[in-house]
């Protein structure tokens, strides 16, 4: 289905928050490109994709990923070291001490870290994310300045591609601010159960790609008949984990079908978005206001140093 193109306000100076960006009548259109962006991305990458598939590791990932970023060339041994990242792993509360170590030695034996070279103390291990890593979150944050852009017909893409400074500031910032946000880092109950589950965000993005017509009103919204086979065809997973998935959901009446046995028309309840379409709206205006701050510390020559990033 193409998505309609219609005309947005002049470019805004100040970033959008979340009441600005949820109750954009372009809003639900925003969230429908942005899934379809990142199952481009899971497309492109799917091995990357699915070690970063539950909310536990998108967590994991983005903290991992602005370590990195945050090295600098005058401290070797500033960056992602194991001890920093299970340090604020911990913080967060997002895995155990275990889980953490044994995600980033999956990520280095996938190739998406690799070792800083010539560290100056070989007792630590200083990482760095792989080119591979590297482009797949940096096509993460300007598909989503692309949809920010569509709501107010700013220009914030295309200022990130014209300048990687601003990707390489924005990161950390988005990851912090995320992070620290109750509502990100603790997902609604109504959708918790697919984001907390291994690929659950990606089958999220997979059915708001299938939205064709949302009001914010109604009680419920219609997709086309979908069977749990064709998500498991898909991304690989078991229709035992999908049913699980989908179960709970399924007994508090948030999401179903037409008919019994999953036959018929998919319906979501008007809670079930709601929940969804306000926890996007924290990620999208964390990522605005980190892009703000960034492009502002490079238009008054605050950022003194830049980082040790590879790409």
């Amino acid at each position: 289905m193409m998505l309609k193109i219609e005309a947005v306000a002049a470019p805004q100076s100040r970033p959008l928050d979340r009441e600005d960006i949820q109750s954009h009548p372009l809003f639900a259109e925003i969230e429908r490109q942005i899934a379809l962006h990142l199952i481009a991305i899971h497309d492109r990458t799917p091995r990357l994709s699915r070690l970063k598939a539950s909310h536990r590791k998108w967590l994991m990932t983005h903290s991992l990923f602005a370590l990195s970023l945050q090295r600098r060339d005058d401290d070797p041994l500033s960056g992602l070291t194991a001890t920093r990242f299970v340090d604020t792993v911990m913080r967060l509360a997002a895995a155990s001490r275990n889980t953490a170590t044994a995600y980033l030695a999956e990520l280095v034996a996938y190739k998406f870290l690799r070792d800083v070279p010539d560290v100056p103390d070989r007792r630590v291990r200083v990482l760095e994310t792989t080119e591979a890593a590297y482009d797949a979150m940096l096509s993460w944050f300007n598909g989503h300045l692309a949809c920010l852009d569509r709501l107010d017909g700013g220009t914030r893409q295309q200022r990130s591609l014209a300048d990687g400074r601003i990707f390489r500031l924005a990161q950390p910032m988005i990851a912090e601010r995320l992070s620290e946000d109750p509502l990100w880092r603790d997902p609604p109950d109504s959708i918790g159960n697919f984001l907390w589950s291994d690929y659950g965000g990606m089958v999220l993005h997979d059915l708001i790609t299938r939205i064709e017509h949302y009001d914010p009103q109604a009680e419920t919204t219609e997709i086309a008949p979908l069977a749990l086979s064709t998500l498991s065809d898909k991304y690989m997973l078991s229709t035992t984990n999908l049913k699980r998935m989908f179960k709970k959901s399924e007994d508090d009446g948030l999401i179903g079908w037409e008919q019994p046995r999953r036959r018929g028309h998919m319906w979501f309840s008007r809670s079930f978005l709601h929940d969804y379409f306000q926890w996007q709206s924290a990620k999208f205006a964390a990522v605005d206001a980190a892009f703000h701050e960034a492009s502002s510390r490079l238009d008054d020559n605050r950022w003194t140093a830049a980082p040790g990033a590879s790409g």
